[in-house]
């Protein structure tokens, strides 16, 4: 009997990255070692105060030295990486556009402005569409959330932590920060479209904290997003994006790390079933 092609499994154009945010407190080398030995596609490059993260001919020997190459650039949008890079959040936006085409990455993911970065966020729209028309990197703008404290909530973003409320070129979608925002994160994926270009795999469970876990630990539908992403041909990459700073042990840490990464791999194999004969 032949073989039921809607039960096929399919083989996207997605490639699998590894942030090197994943491995903190571990450093941006030891990144790039944890990616080649589990096999994913690549790492993302959280450019933040690790001076690796910082150095483009650093970041390459790494990129040479495993067979790893940087898929994306992460831009210090950081609380903590105010100071990297410069103090002019659009100095920062135009060295990671840089180090994106010395490395060859394809996307570089910017959070909005912060409210109180007001000249900034006044023109982050229209700066943010001047700059992509300057690249074939795509400048893939990340959704956010509120942030909470007890019953109080602060929009700490501007224009506002939901980048599909403007007009952006380029979206990226990460689970856990929807789990956060308590988002219906199926609506988010149908409002970004095909303006979709990168996604942030995570998982959630709706806490006040941005919770980054493992996807199938929390109650995102990280499964639904992944398939669909695989049945409508997505070409961006996914990027494993999740908290590792509680594992005991490196080899603990390793198989979260390589946990993700199987979950992410099977549901981008697996396209919904469809109907038909």
């Amino acid at each position: 009997m032949a073989p039921d092609v809607h039960d096929a499994p399919r083989f996207p154009a997605a490639k699998v990255a590894l942030s090197t945010a994943s491995v903190y407190p571990e450093s941006t080398a030891t990144a790039f070692e944890i990616a080649a030995r589990l096999g994913y596609d690549g790492v993302e490059v959280m450019v933040w105060t690790d001076p690796v993260s910082q150095d483009v001919d650093a970041l390459r020997r790494l990129s040479d030295q495993h067979g790893v190459p940087v898929l994306a650039v992460h831009a210090p949008c950081l609380l903590i990486t105010q100071r990297v890079w410069s103090t002019d959040p659009w100095t920062k936006l135009q060295r990671a556009r840089s180090a994106a085409e010395r490395l060859g990455a394809s996307a570089v993911v910017v959070h909005p402005p912060f409210r109180w970065q007001r000249n900034y966020a006044r023109d982050f729209v229209r700066g943010v569409w001047r700059m992509a028309d300057e690249t074939d990197v795509r400048f893939a703008v990340e959704n956010m959330y509120p942030w909470r404290y007890r019953d109080r909530e602060m929009q700490a973003y501007a224009p506002g932590w939901d980048p599909t409320e403007e007009d952006y070129r380029h979206f990226t979608l990460d689970l856990s920060h929807t789990a956060t925002s308590r988002t219906d994160t199926v609506a988010m994926l149908d409002r970004m479209g095909d303006r979709l270009g990168h996604l942030h795999i995570a998982d959630g469970n709706g806490s006040a904290k941005d919770e980054h876990l493992v996807p199938g630990r929390g109650k995102q539908p990280c499964a639904e997003v992944l398939q669909h992403l695989a049945a409508t041909g997505f070409s961006g990459h996914v990027v494993v994006e999740v908290n590792t700073r509680r594992a005991m042990s490196p080899a603990e840490r390793e198989a979260d790390l390589a946990e993700a990464l199987a979950f992410t791999r099977l549901h981008l194999a697996t396209a919904p079933r469809t109907a038909g004969p």
